[in-house]
């Protein structure tokens, strides 16, 4: 297996192009990158600003520049001797009519030939079609559908506004019946008994038989004459295998699996051989090739059995060297990666989680919780929250996937005698106890069984479920823990049991992402840096021998996974969170100064529907998320930067507002409560309304900055040593105060990233004086990186050895080293700063706040000369290293043996 050294993740679209990506190769290898890292390349629905709605995996997307594009882009990359990692889609594809497979289905239905590709429910009258913005009898009365016919293909259309949907090809014959002639009549008697084999010759002899004036006009009147006829237009619609429907209709009647609760991402049946080998044959092409060196697995818990779909793709693609392997999945407390599985390990969250616990001060927990309280005026309960939403977010946005777990898990009840007396309601009410209990994603039941991990997790979860009191026959819940085990007897039921587990888990997934991360980190505004994807809100900080013994249980399970600090899919950016940490250090200060700020802005704030908005939660809420994104030149009195944060940061509160789901969301936008809070938001920011407040602000949040920048240094410092491989987001080579997307998906201005790498000669002091560009962190990362190229080996499979710290200042350090054989690297940052630095402008603790502070050495790496890969200094080491001696010159420090030469300088 190749294992990058490091990655860099580019994200195609938004003008960012084959082409485009191809020019950035030379300036990627200078900062270090083994390998480009890119976004979904197959073609994709029509202005798609991302490419995970895929509409055709065998075509690379012309509109970032195709085939031949792409290879010259691998070229240039492989030039500068870059690898590339592809993000690929196997859980779902674009339920749209753009879809070639999707529109045989639409047209076909359980006849097309691709019927099995999709997970749809075969068994439901019709193929619903969740597209209307009122009821079908409404829209069919004020003649909002129309008909189509196409002179190209000879394909017939059943129209909505822009949707058009393929007709079934043997409902032709209802329309060209109303046309005169015994021509017509022989096409519709030839339509009335076509085939999906026959039909495109058919239609294709239609067409060229269009080509003729009278016959086209023959046709559209007829067409017309049908669209006109509201009885004939219905009859129409009912003879297709797909039903129009209100778009609210998804979430209880939806018959085909979803990508969450997105009606317009229809599930993929993966598991069979034939549709594994159709929706890989390009990418195993790519790969093949050399092109594509390895992949980022979108969803992997979306799959029904992710483990036989990893396996089975290390076999098509790696028999001979497994192949690079990385998935996206969230782990939950105290959750590890599979082992069985074939990969190297997961996309980074869990990496997040860690930095956070190291950088976010536990003692200021009951502080920041009493003031967060006391602003609010409302204890806040958020394990009860995040029950509360997870049963919600089950019962209301996913009430058709829970319908089904119902009734599958009722016909395995109803066979035997002790449980099937078992109600429906009753096993509803289990199932979302149950789903609501569960600790992780999902579990991994499979056709062999359920695993250790996974009759723990039961067991758990059963336990908690029956604790709620809210299912009365707690028979019905250990019933769902038996099935979800496939505890029965005959292989007949057993594979009910693995129908409804598979069902089941890739449901819970959907419940946990939705309930908590779109809606509880929304509504739950405490410290808002811990509500990152993976994170945990409720879990304030922690000592660093937590985060040691993360980095232990990293290096044995995941070693090769990618160490992320921000992703397409982060709730901010991994600076702007570093800002925020910072909070922990001062609660009782920020606290007071939310409340005046408060004060300051209460003009801004409206009354709607009997509240005041923005109401204290989301208030309490906007002042961090400002702190967070506050760019570090920006002045409180310059009119144009702060029209342009007002943009971000407006849409920012509205989304988080929908998100949390109280006053207004996205199926129900309450109109008045958001324009309350745009209007705030735009107050707040706007310099002529708001002078006091902006100069407030700034003048406060100065520490924070400057701690914050520190915070971000020392993340980059154990990125770049500690287990796992450095994922660079695009654009985060520098400061990344980015909020959640679409703003954290914005084109990178990389005429200004690598204006500043060619100025990176500088000394650390001039960096550091200069460090509101930036370019100190990228200084590191590209100083760091390069060093990471020439020990490949020391990071990818050397031991992680935690170091004591003692002295005054021990608990504001952090010190670890890797170990191989005679190979060593030491890194030592600082940690909790904010104290260490007050009254400084620059992210660095002066070397004499550091004290007697010390950092001792294993034996057989102590007395010996290290050099500092920042500063080009030499440190002696005896039994100890001393922090002020070593950070003397730069806030954090990487030390490799000073008989080694700096070969990449």
């Amino acid at each position: 297996m190749i294992v990058p050294s490091a990655t860099y993740r580019l994200q195609f679209r938004n003008s960012l192009t084959f082409e485009r990506a191809a020019g950035l190769a030379p300036y990627l290898a200078r900062l270090g990158i083994s390998h480009v890292y890119g976004s979904p390349i197959f073609k994709a629905e029509p202005g798609s600003t991302h490419g995970y709605d895929v509409i055709d995996d065998c075509v690379i997307d012309p509109v970032l520049g195709g085939d031949e594009s792409f290879k010259r882009m691998i070229a240039a990359f492989q030039a500068e001797g870059l690898g590339f990692l592809l993000d690929f889609v196997p859980n779902h594809m674009s339920a749209s009519t753009y879809n070639p497979y999707w529109r045989d289905v639409l047209e076909w239905g359980q006849a097309s030939d691709y019927a099995q590709f999709f997970d749809i429910d075969w068994a439901a009258p019709k193929l619903l079609v969740p597209a209307l913005g009122t009821s079908y009898g409404e829209a069919l009365e004020q003649g909002k559908f129309g008909l189509n016919f196409d002179t190209n293909d000879g394909g017939i259309t059943f129209s909505y506004g822009g949707l058009k949907l393929p007709i079934t090809p043997p409902s032709y014959a209802h329309v060209l019946a109303r046309t005169e002639g015994d021509e017509f009549a022989e096409w519709a008697r030839r339509f009335a008994v076509v085939t999906p084999e026959t039909s495109p010759g058919l239609k294709a002899e239609l067409a060229e038989a269009a080509q003729e004036n009278e016959t086209r006009r023959v046709i559209e009147t007829a067409i017309a004459a049908v669209a006109a006829d509201t009885n004939a237009l219905h009859e129409l619609h009912e003879m297709q295998t797909w039903q129009l429907t209100y778009w609210r209709v998804a979430r209880e009647t939806l018959t085909y699996r979803r990508f969450f609760e997105i009606a317009d991402l229809v599930g993929l049946k993966v598991e069979s051989p034939r549709v594994f080998d159709e929706l890989h044959a390009k990418v195993g092409e790519l790969v093949a090739s050399g092109s594509v060196n390895g992949l980022r697995l979108d969803h992997i818990d979306g799959l029904a059995d992710p483990n036989g779909y990893l396996e089975r793709l290390q076999k098509t693609f790696g028999e001979s060297d497994p192949l690079y392997l990385v998935v996206e999945k969230i782990l939950g407390p105290e959750e590890e990666l599979r082992a069985e599985w074939p990969v190297a390990g997961t996309t980074g969250y869990e990496f997040i989680t860690s930095l956070a616990g190291l950088l976010v001060d536990p003692d200021g927990e009951a502080a920041m919780t009493e003031t967060y309280e006391g602003f609010l005026g409302e204890h806040v309960d958020y394990a009860a929250l995040a029950l509360k939403t997870k049963r919600r977010t089950l019962t209301r946005n996913l009430a058709g996937e829970l319908d089904r777990l119902k009734d599958m898990a009722g016909a395995l009840a109803a066979r035997h005698l002790a449980t099937r007396d078992l109600g429906t309601d009753t096993l509803r009410r289990a199932i979302i106890e149950l789903v609501a209990a569960l600790p992780v994603y999902r579990t991994y039941v499979d056709v062999t069984g359920a695993h250790d991990e996974d009759r723990a997790i039961l067991a758990a979860a059963i336990e908690k479920a029956k604790g709620t009191r809210e299912v009365e026959d707690e028979h019905a819940i250990d019933f769902l823990g038996r099935a979800l085990a496939l505890d029965f007897d005959s292989p007949e039921d057993q594979a009910s049991a693995l129908e409804f587990a598979t069902r089941l888990q890739q449901t819970s997934g959907p419940v946990m992402a939705k309930a908590l991360e779109d809606t509880t980190f929304y509504r739950y505004n405490r410290l808002i840096a811990l509500n990152e994807v993976g994170g945990e809100p409720d879990r304030f900080g922690a000592p660093a021998d937590a985060f040691h013994a993360a980095m232990i249980r990293r290096l044995r399970r995941q070693a090769a996974g990618l160490s992320a600090g921000s992703t397409h899919d982060t709730k901010r950016g991994e600076d702007a969170r570093a800002r925020l940490y910072v909070l922990s250090e001062m609660p009782e200060s920020w606290a007071k100064a939310v409340r005046r700020w408060s004060d300051l802005n209460r003009d801004h704030r409206r009354e709607v529907e009997g509240i005041v908005v923005p109401e204290p939660e989301t208030e309490w809420m906007f002042y961090q998320a400002l702190a967070g994104v506050w760019p570090p030149d920006l002045k409180p009195d310059d009119a144009e930067g702060l029209a342009t944060l007002s943009e971000r940061l407006t849409g920012f509160m509205l989304k988080s507002v929908r998100e949390a789901k109280v006053h207004t969301s996205w199926t129900g936008q309450n109109a008045a409560y958001e324009e309350a809070i745009e209007s705030f938001t735009r107050g707040v920011l706007d310099p002529a309304r708001s002078r006091a407040f902006l100069s407030d602000f700034v003048s406060t949040c100065e520490p924070i900055f400057v701690a914050g920048a520190l915070n971000s240094l020392t993340q980059s410092a154990i990125r770049l040593t500690a287990p796992g491989v450095p994922d660079i987001y695009q654009g985060a080579e520098l400061w990344d105060l980015s909020l959640v997307d679409p703003d954290n998906r914005r084109p990178v201005d990389f005429d200004r990233c690598q204006a500043l790498q060619a100025k990176l000669d500088a000394t650390p002091e001039t960096l550091l004086a200069n460090w509101r560009s930036g370019a100190a962190k990228m200084f590191m990362l590209q100083t760091g990186l390069r060093v990471r190229l020439d020990h490949q080996d020391l990071f990818a499979n050397g031991d992680y050895v935690p170091l004591r710290v003692e002295g005054p200042a021990a608990k504001h350090v952090l010190a670890f080293a890797r170990v191989l054989g005679d190979q060593a690297a030491i890194m030592i940052v600082p940690r909790l700063v904010l104290d260490l630095l007050h009254d400084r402008d620059t992210p660095f603790v002066p070397p004499e706040r550091w004290g007697e502070t010390v950092v001792r050495l294993p034996e057989k790496m102590g007395n010996r000369p290290f050099r500092d890969i920042f500063t080009e200094s030499v440190v002696k080491a005896g039994s100890t290293l001393s922090v002020a001696d070593t950070l003397r010159q730069f806030p954090a420090s990487i030390l490799i043996p000073a008989s080694e030469p700096a070969k990449s300088a």
